[in-house]
Formats: C-alpha cells, sequence, structure tokens
C-alpha cells in the first residue's frame, strides 16, 4: 500500500486528477504554475505525490 502512495503521477494522473486537459498542464508548466515535476531519462515527466500535496496547499494559502 505504501508503494502506491509513493509512486510518482503521471501527467495523465494529474490532469485526470484535477479534471483539466493536458494542454493546460503544459501551460501551467510553462508558466512557472504547476507543481515541480521529475523528468526521466526517455522524457516522460512524472510528479511525486508529496510535491503535489504541498502544490494544493500552496493553492489554498493563496485563494
Amino acid at each position: 500500500m505504501a508503494a502506491t502512495a509513493s509512486k510518482p503521477m503521471t501527467v495523465a494522473d494529474f490532469c485526470t486528477e484535477l479534471g483539466i486537459a493536458r494542454s493546460t498542464f503544459y501551460d501551467w508548466r510553462a508558466k512557472g504554475r504547476a507543481p515541480r515535476c521529475l523528468k526521466l531519462p526517455n522524457g516522460d515527466l512524472r510528479i511525486r505525490r508529496t510535491d503535489y500535496e504541498r502544490w494544493l496547499t500552496s493553492l489554498e494559502d493563496a485563494a
């Protein structure tokens, strides 16, 4: 169970969880408004669950 919780999210996971389009994610990323990402050697991006949670918290503080 802990392995699933610590497994980094894919861009698709992130978009599905927030109900946004992939293009919105890349727009946010280009503007520096997306959570920190890991870039894998094959170019794919991953988002650590902890970075995602921290990013969501920062949005609550800004609201």
